[in-house]
């Protein structure tokens, strides 16, 4: 069998918010059942260009997303994304993807499927802190899964957030202002994080009985989205338990978490009141990869589902 390679631009072309949450919830489920390996955390000969590797097999998928990260480009993106599938009888090479903008769909849409099992289901008002391009995504993807009327932006910068805010608006029609971090958070039904920070960017105790938080930027040794006070408090809740305690957000709690999966299928409670507050930490996996692969190359042939 000849390879598949799918292109940037032809999986820039063929992904949308449809497929990237079929394909989420299908990686989500198959954590009962699949195997995720260890996330390998490496570098280029100059140290401060990095790339992940996160391997994985479920079903009739097996391979690897290679993710990288060169902060010096200048005519090319920074971030990249390879996904290459494996044939699972053979172990020869099956298809070639590469997805760096679909990948930001398959981010957002882990977090669309945590607001939908865990945020209250009258959550009008979402808090963003973050203006990176990733922000945005996450902005679409929970306002398609929750009846969000305002959106708040809380940046390091106030130009920065000034901008952010006037693109949501102007890309999905909800009306969105600038805050300060306590005004956002105070506010917030749901409260998403997209940084690469290394330190809580806000206090506990501006978080509000039954506030959803999607953490989405804690994917390495060290990085800190949220105050440890918050777990006190909360529910946890996260893609993959022995990942997020190693590279995620929860490397900073003492619990375990309970994993998405688990949730989605029925196996484990998720909120339970309206009241709850509930946190949800996104490290990524790879199987959201594979499957988001997949379908991108079922699309790309011309198959429906």
């Amino acid at each position: 069998m000849t390879p598949v390679f799918l292109s940037e631009s032809e999986s820039a072309a063929l992904v949308d918010d449809d497929l990237a949450l079929a394909a989420a919830r299908e990686a989500f489920l198959a954590t009962a059942t699949g195997s995720v390996f260890p996330v390998v955390i490496a570098h280029s000969s100059v140290p401060h260009n990095r790339f992940t590797l996160k391997s994985g097999s479920a079903g009739d998928l097996a391979g690897v997303k290679v993710g990288s990260f060169w902060p010096g480009n200048t005519d090319l993106p920074r971030h990249s994304s390879t996904i290459v599938l494996l044939d699972p009888a053979t172990g020869r090479l099956r298809a070639v993807v590469e997805a760096a903008a679909a990948n930001a769909y398959r981010t957002a849409a882990a977090d669309a499927l945590a607001v939908q099992a865990l945020a209250r289901n009258d959550s009008r008002t979402l808090t963003v802190i973050g203006t990176g391009h990733q922000a945005l995504h996450e902005v679409r993807a929970v306002s398609r899964v929750r009846p969000i009327d305002r959106v708040l932006v809380v940046g390091r910068r106030a130009d920065a957030a000034r901008a952010f805010a006037a693109d949501v608006t102007a890309r999905t029609g909800l009306p969105a202002e600038p805050v300060g971090a306590e005004a956002g958070v105070c506010a917030a039904d749901v409260l998403v994080t997209a940084t690469t920070s290394r330190e809580p960017l806000f206090d506990a105790r501006w978080v509000r009985p039954g506030t959803h938080v999607s953490a989405m930027g804690a994917d390495g040794p060290g990085k800190q989205e949220l105050p440890v006070e918050l777990y006190e408090r909360a529910a946890l809740f996260c893609d993959l338990p022995d990942q997020s305690s190693a590279i995620g957000e929860f490397q900073h709690a003492s619990g375990t978490p309970v994993a998405l999966g688990a949730v989605l299928a029925g196996d484990a409670p998720g909120r339970t009141s309206d009241d709850d507050v509930t946190v949800f930490d996104s490290s990524g996996f790879a199987l959201q990869d594979l499957t988001l692969a997949a379908a991108l190359l079922r699309r790309s042939s011309g198959e429906t589902a």
